[in-house]
């Protein structure tokens, strides 16, 4: 089916679920899920995967092993796109991520060589300022509270150099379109404008050589 965007039960499906985290609830309200949750996200995944590649939708079970929180359910449904991309919806609205989110330790020391460079991190600082013109926020998971090992704490780059990845975001608080294929437009828009940082991630820090 086409995307059409999620209906309001969707929405009313998290809030549900953010009330009661149980398995009783789950069950009891597992069909709204798939017909207004999980098939929205798919359509909208298949309609993506030509120009974003293919997407993957996240299991809906948290990993309780090692959490305080034993609630057993995510009060959100996520997807990943292969080309690049990242998509959730919840009760608190949509939301749209790309990026590199935790690199290991080669791809790391390659995106603070690339930062502390003065033509490629020159390059990285123009992506980053014209996304958060854009109203995109440009974040990390994690970050340093001072320079890293071998770099200058007087660095002009210096906020960039803290971050451990790169991360660029866009959440949109619940509204009427999201019940619309518009919803697809503003995460096609988002992709879009995400994708020289990507670009460059790809280029001066590509994927991780380390053995699994």
């Amino acid at each position: 089916m086409a995307f059409a965007g999620w209906p309001a039960e969707a929405i009313e499906f998290f809030e549900g679920l953010e009330a009661d985290n149980s398995k009783t609830y789950w069950q009891e309200h597992k069909p709204v899920y798939e017909k207004q949750v999980r098939a929205p996200m798919d359509d909208l995944l298949t309609e993506l995967g030509p120009e974003f590649g293919e997407g993957k939708v996240f299991r809906p079970y948290r990993d309780v092993h090692f959490s305080k929180d034993k609630s057993p359910y995510k009060t959100a449904i996520a997807a990943a796109l292969t080309e690049g991309g990242y998509i959730s919806f919840s009760a608190e609205g949509l939301g749209a991520g790309s990026g590199m989110y935790m690199p290991a330790t080669d791809q790391l020391e390659r995106f603070r060589q690339a930062i502390a460079d003065d033509r490629t991190g020159k390059q990285l600082v123009g992506i980053v300022d014209e996304l958060r013109g854009a109203g995109i926020d440009v974040t990390a998971h994690d970050a340093l509270k001072t320079a890293p090992r071998g770099y200058p704490k007087d660095h002009p780059r210096i906020e960039l150099l803290r971050h451990k990845g790169l991360i660029a975001w866009k959440q949109w608080p619940v509204a009427a379109w999201m019940g619309t294929a518009k919803a697809k437009d503003r995460v096609v828009e988002f992709l879009h404008a995400a994708g020289p940082l990507n670009g460059w991630l790809d280029k001066h820090v590509g994927p991780s050589e380390l053995a699994p």
